[in-house]
C-alpha cells in the first residue's frame, strides 16, 4: 500500500507572546519574553509568582457569552486557535466531505480551572453537593476536539491524546497516520492548555519544577544556561490543518510544509525525571528519522523540548549529539520555550508552528536569556543564542517530552 503524503495548509496560534500566528512569529523573531507576574489569581503565598499567561484576550470577542460559559479556558483557547487555522486553510466547508475530516487534539491536563473551582466551592459550602451541571463536560480533556467538531460538523475521528507535555505532538503523530493510510482527507490537530491556576502553580511548585526567579521573571526561562532553575508555566493553544497532498493540490491550497515523519518512544525510567543518558530521547529521534525516510544530515534545525530544567536540557542535547554525530554542530538548535514558557500539552503544537515558519521564512528564532555557559553542554553546538539567525531550512525537527517518560518527535520538510 502506498502511503499518502501529508501537508500543512493552515495554522492558528494563541500564545503568551501573540494571539495570532503573525503576532506569535514576530515576537519569536524579536526574542520577546512572555513571562510576567500572574494576573489570574493572588500569588502572595506562592513560591512562584509569575507565568507566561495569554494577554489581552477576551473570549467574548470570539464566542457569545452563553457558549463561552460552557467551556473551560483550555477549550476556549482551542476554539480560537482552530478558528484561525481553518480560516487560514481556506477550506470550503460547504463542499468538503466532512465524514473524512477529523479533529485529533492534545491536552496534558484539560479543565483544571473548572475542577479547581467546583471542588473549592463544594469545600466552602455546607456539604451539599451542588455542582454546576457543566462541571464534567467542561473539565474532561476530550471536550476541546468535541467542541471544534460540533461547530464545524467534522465527523471523522475525534479524540484527545493525553501524554503530558508530549500530548500535542502525539496528536500530530496520530493525525499523520490517519491521513497517510487514506482514512481522512483533512485533520484539525494541535493542543491547548490552561494550567496557570492555583492548583497548577501549587502542584508544580511542590515538585520544585518551576523557576522562582520572581525578581526578574522575563529572564526566568533560560534553557541551556548554567543558572537555569526550572521551567516557566505557560498557557495557550496551537492548531495545524493537516491535509492529504493531492486533496490540497486539487483545491489550490497554500502549503506551508510537508509533515514527513513522526516518532514516539518511552523512557521507561522515572515518573518525572528524564533518563540521564537520554536513551528514550535518542530512540524517539531515530524513530522519527526512520519514519520520514531521512538521514541525520538532512536536518537543518531542531526546536528542542528545552524546558530550562537542570537535568532535562543536558540529557536532550547529549542525545542530539549522539543521534546526529558530527552533523549536530551544523544544526541550528533552539528552544522557543525561552520566550513562551512551557505550555504543557499545547507545547508541541506551538513549537511545530515555529518550525514550519522557520522553513517558510528562512530564519530560526533565538534561545533567549542565555548569559552563562554550562560546562555540561558541548560548546560547539549552535544553540541560536539570544538572536535569531537566518538560514535556509529544508528540514526541521520538533521535540516534546512529557512526565511519565512520553517522548514525541515530528519532522517537517520544505515542499518539493
Amino acid at each position: 500500500m502506498e502511503l499518502k503524503r501529508v501537508v500543512v495548509t493552515g495554522l492558528g496560534a494563541l500564545t503568551p507572546i501573540g494571539n495570532t500566528v503573525d503576532e506569535y512569529w514576530e515576537s519569536l523573531i524579536a526574542g520577546k519574553s512572555g513571562a510576567a507576574p500572574i494576573t489570574h489569581f493572588d500569588t502572595e503565598k506562592f513560591k512562584t509568582k509569575f507565568a507566561c499567561e495569554v494577554k489581552n484576550f477576551n473570549i467574548t470577542d470570539f464566542l457569545n457569552r452563553k457558549d463561552a460559559r460552557k467551556m473551560d479556558k483550555f477549550a476556549q483557547y482551542a476554539m480560537v486557535a482552530s478558528d484561525e487555522a481553518i480560516v487560514d486553510s481556506k477550506l470550503n466547508l460547504d463542499e468538503i466531505n466532512k465524514l473524512r475530516v477529523g479533529v485529533i487534539w492534545g491536552a496534558g491536563i484539560g479543565g483544571l480551572e473548572t475542577f479547581q473551582t467546583e471542588v473549592l466551592n463544594f469545600a466552602e459550602g455546607d456539604g451539599t453537593p451542588r455542582f454546576n451541571p457543566f462541571f464534567i463536560p467542561k473539565m474532561i480533556a476530550d471536550i476541546a476536539p468535541a467542541n471544534i467538531s460540533i461547530k464545524y460538523g467534522f465527523m471523522g475521528p475525534n479524540y484527545t491524546t493525553v501524554s503530558a507535555c508530549a500530548s500535542a505532538a502525539n496528536a500530530m503523530c496520530d493525525a499523520l497516520n490517519y491521513i497517510r493510510l487514506g482514512h481522512c482527507d483533512v485533520i484539525v490537530t494541535g493542543g491547548s492548555e490552561a494550567a496557570v491556576t492555583i492548583a497548577g502553580m501549587g502542584g508544580f511548585n511542590a515538585m520544585h519544577a518551576l523557576s522562582t526567579r520572581n525578581e526578574n521573571p522575563e529572564t526566568a526561562s533560560r534553557p541551556f544556561d548554567a543558572t537555569r532553575d526550572g521551567f516557566v508555566l505557560g498557557e495557550g493553544a496551537g492548531t495545524l490543518i493537516l491535509e492529504e497532498y493531492e486533496h490540497a493540490k486539487a483545491r489550490g491550497a497554500k502549503i506551508y510544509a510537508e509533515l514527513v515523519g513522526a516518532g514516539l518512544s518511552s523512557d521507561a525510567y522515572h515518573m518525572t525525571a528524564p533518563h540521564p543518558d537520554g536513551i528514550g530521547v535518542r530512540a524517539v529521534m531515530h524513530n522519527c528519522l526512520e519514519n520520514a525516510g531521512l538521514k541525520p544530515e538532512d536536518v537543518d534545525a531542531i526546536n528542542t523540548h528545552g524546558t530550562s530544567t537542570p537535568l532535562g536540557d543536558v540529557a536532550e542535547l547529549k542525545a542530539i549529539s549522539e543521534v546526529f554525530g558530527s552533523h549536530a554542530k551544523s544544526i541550528n538548535i533552539n528552544s522557543t520555550k525561552s520566550m513562551t514558557g512551557h505550555l504543557l500539552g499545547a507545547a508541541g503544537a506551538i513549537e511545530a508552528i515555529s518550525s514550519i515558519l522557520s522553513i517558510e521564512h528562512g530564519i530560526i528564532p533565538p534561545t533567549i536569556n542565555h548569559t552563562t555557559v554550562d560546562e555540561n553542554i558541548d560548546p560547539e553546538l549552535n544553540l541560536t543564542l539570544n538572536k535569531a539567525q537566518k538560514r535556509d531550512v529544508k528540514v526541521a525537527m520538533s521535540n516534546t517530552f512529557g512526565f511519565g517518560g512520553h517522548n514525541a518527535c515530528v519532522l517537517f520538510k520544505k515542499i518539493d
